[in-house]
């Protein structure tokens, strides 16, 4: 009798044990996302503060918010705050997340695309707004044919510019933007090209540089494509650099 009192006892306090583990779980998740409507809320004020010293509209800039490596519910609760554009970087998270989120999320993929996951990432994410980070021939034309065959409406696209000249980073040189914007433009009708896109250094040492260099590609596109500026966006800028970004007439954050 005693030894099953002394059980049933046991398994009272395992599951006190559990209750309270999960309930701190709980807590911490929802504090978790607490913090990532607050930053999203810190991030537009901000931005709009940068915009008018800057003398530029704040409506005029649009935030990407990069999701990548965050939980489903860190996304649903800023989806919930009222934003929905969200930024990843690889083919199977962004597919595995748009599958468990509203369809009225504008989903961009700023990472690297290879080929043989183009097909991946058009067939898994139907709400797709953007590839940024086109930087190759062979891709736009990969990308081109399959939303052709897949009878997808045109797709915005961005050329990725590697304005820092780190071998580790993607990118075309900018020496060789205006060769593949042109390449975009002339031979990939499925493909709408929207603008230019570039990350800056890690440390920020030479931020203003090249954001400055991605100004000016923007400035080389236009002149050749015969397109006011306002028509080629530029995306830049990351939490620690992005109103640095705005000064350097920033499109996209």
């Amino acid at each position: 009798m005693k030894n099953q009192e002394h059980e049933e006892e046991r398994k009272r306090r395992e599951n006190h044990i559990n209750e309270q583990v999960e309930a701190e779980t709980m807590a911490a998740s929802a504090a978790t996302d607490g913090v990532a409507a607050t930053a999203l809320r810190s991030v537009i004020q901000r931005v709009h503060q940068a915009a008018e010293r800057s003398g530029r509209p704040p409506d005029r800039i649009r935030i990407v918010a990069v999701s990548k490596t965050k939980p489903v519910s860190v996304i649903r609760q800023v989806y919930e705050a009222g934003h929905r554009c969200f930024g990843e970087n690889y083919v199977q998270e962004i597919v595995e997340k748009a599958a468990q989120l509203p369809d009225d999320i504008e989903w961009h993929f700023i990472g690297n695309l290879q080929s043989n996951k183009v097909k991946p990432l058009l067939a898994g994410v139907p709400n797709l707004a953007m590839v940024e980070s086109l930087d190759d021939e062979k891709i736009a034309g990969r990308l081109n044919r399959m939303v052709e065959t897949m009878g997808k409406k045109r797709l915005k696209v961005l050329v990725q510019v590697n304005t820092s000249g780190e071998e580790s980073k993607s990118g075309v040189e900018p020496s060789g933007c205006l060769e593949l914007v042109k390449h975009v433009s002339q031979n990939c009708p499925n493909l709408e090209f929207c603008g230019l896109m570039t990350i800056g250094m890690p440390d920020y040492t030479s931020t203003p540089e090249n954001f400055k260099t991605l100004a000016k590609c923007r400035s080389e596109v236009c002149k050749a494509l015969g397109i006011p500026e306002e028509q080629c966006d530029l995306s830049m800028g990351m939490s620690g650099d992005f109103e640095l970004a705005v000064r350097n007439t920033l499109l996209l954050a």
